[in-house]
C-alpha cells in the first residue's frame, strides 16, 4: 500500500534508507522550498520520476493557515514493512538499549510523535498493538518527520505475547502510570528495558499492567497533574536513555 506524504523530512528520510519505495515526487510550479530542493536533488540521484507544473494551491478560507509542509508538494512513498517481534528482540543480549510498546494509542499524532522522538533517542525498537490503535497512516509518517524511518517497529495481534518474548530475550518489563508508587528517576538503568505506555484515556490495560516488572511515573512538580501521552513519552526516554551516574 502507498501512502501521500506532505512532510519533505518524511520524504527525504524515506528516499536515505529506501529510495526504491518512493513512487514519485509530485511539485507545483515555482520554486520549491530549501526542504524540497533537498528532496528533488536525492530523488535524481535515485532516478525516481518527478512531475512539475501541477496545478496551483486551492483557494483557503480566511482562517486557515498555509502550512508549507502540507502544500501541492507531496510524494508517493510505499508503507515500510514491520518486522516479527522475536526479529525485534533478537539482538536484545548484545545490542541492550530501550524498548517502547505502545498499548493501544489512538491518536496517530501522539504515536508520529513517539516514532520521531524515538529516533532522537535512539530507542532500539517499537511494539504497537494491532487492533485498537492508531494505524501507520501517512500523518504518522509526516508527524514522525522522519523518525518512522529509523526505528524499527513491529505490530502483533497479541501485546502479552510480545511482552513475554521481550522478556525472555532479557528485556524487562517497565509500565507507566500516574499512579505507580515510584518515579522514573528511581528506575534502574543497569539493564534493557521495554517501555509500555497506555492509551490518552484509558492508560494501561490491566493485563499489560499485571505483566509488568515494574512501574513508574513521572512526578508533577507544578499543578498539572499529568502529560499527554507523546509528551510524557519523550521525557521517560530522556531519562531511561541517560547514563547512569557513577
Amino acid at each position: 500500500m502507498s501512502l501521500i506524504l506532505k512532510n519533505p523530512h518524511s520524504v527525504l528520510a524515506a528516499l536515505q534508507t529506501r529510495p526504491t519505495d518512493v513512487v514519485d515526487i509530485r511539485l507545483p510550479a515555482g520554486k520549491p522550498s530549501p526542504a524540497w530542493a533537498d528532496v528533488i536533488a536525492l530523488a535524481k540521484e535515485h532516478e525516481v520520476p518527478i512531475r512539475t507544473n501541477l496545478a496551483e494551491e486551492p483557494r483557503r478560507g480566511a482562517n486557515e493557515p498555509k502550512s508549507e509542509r502540507t502544500g501541492l508538494a507531496q510524494a508517493t512513498v510505499r508503507e515500510r514493512n514491520g518486522l516479527l517481534i522475536e526479529e525485534l528482540f533478537a539482538n536484545a543480549a548484545s545490542d541492550p538499549g530501550l524498548w517502547l510498546a505502545l498499548d493501544c494509542l489512538q491518536d496517530p499524532h501522539n504515536v508520529g510523535a513517539i516514532f520521531r522522538t524515538a529516533s532522537f533517542f535512539g530507542i532500539k525498537g517499537i511494539v504497537m498493538t494491532r487492533d485498537r490503535s492508531a494505524p501507520l497512516t501517512a500523518t504518522v509518517y509526516d508527524v514522525a518527520a522522519g523518525g518512522l524511518e529509523y526505528v524499527p517497529f513491529g505490530e502483533p495481534t497479541n501485546l502479552a505475547r510480545a511482552m513475554n518474548v521481550a522478556k525472555s530475550a532479557g528485556v524487562w518489563l517497565l509500565g507507566s502510570s500516574e499512579h505507580a508508587e515510584i518515579d522514573v528517576s528511581a528506575v534502574p538503568r543497569d539493564r534493557s528495558w521495554l517501555l509500555i505506555l497506555g492509551n490518552e484515556e484509558l492508560g494501561l490495560r490491566r493485563l499489560s499492567l499485571d505483566k509488568c516488572d515494574q512501574v513508574c511515573k513521572l512526578t508533577a512538580r507544578g499543578v498539572v497533574p499529568s502529560l499527554n501521552v507523546s509528551v510524557a513519552a519523550g521525557v521517560l526516554m530522556a531519562e531511561l536513555t541517560r547514563a547512569a551516574t557513577p
